[in-house]
């Protein structure tokens, strides 16, 4: 199988962490939200996006495979190569915040 070697440089991350009933939970949700925060824009709740290198694209997975729990959590990157590459519609009042596309 050969390797993906094309420099994604712009990223939809979102996650879904167990914090039920547990401090170490809830430790993971805020450790694993600040990593994002380090390397993208907040859109909204657990929803990251915004322009990356691939070497922060590296360094923003491995930071997010030591703070994970593998068994429970999951994490997902959705890779695209510019933000120019999707078209984007936003239902109701969108956080005013959160980082808009202008295409």
């Amino acid at each position: 199988m050969k390797k993906d070697t094309t420099n994604y440089n712009y990223v939809f991350l979102f996650y879904d962490i167990a914090d039920e009933f547990s401090d170490v939970g809830k430790y993971r949700v805020a450790k694993v939200f600040k990593i994002c925060k380090k390397y993208l824009k907040h859109h909204q709740k657990s929803i990251f996006r915004g322009n990356i290198t691939p070497a922060n694209q590296i360094k923003l997975q491995s930071e997010l495979k030591k703070v994970i729990d593998k068994e429970i959590d999951f994490v997902t990157i959705i890779k695209m190569l510019t933000s120019g590459s999707f078209n984007e519609e936003t239902l109701g009042n969108p956080k005013k915040e959160s980082e808009g596309i202008f295409i």
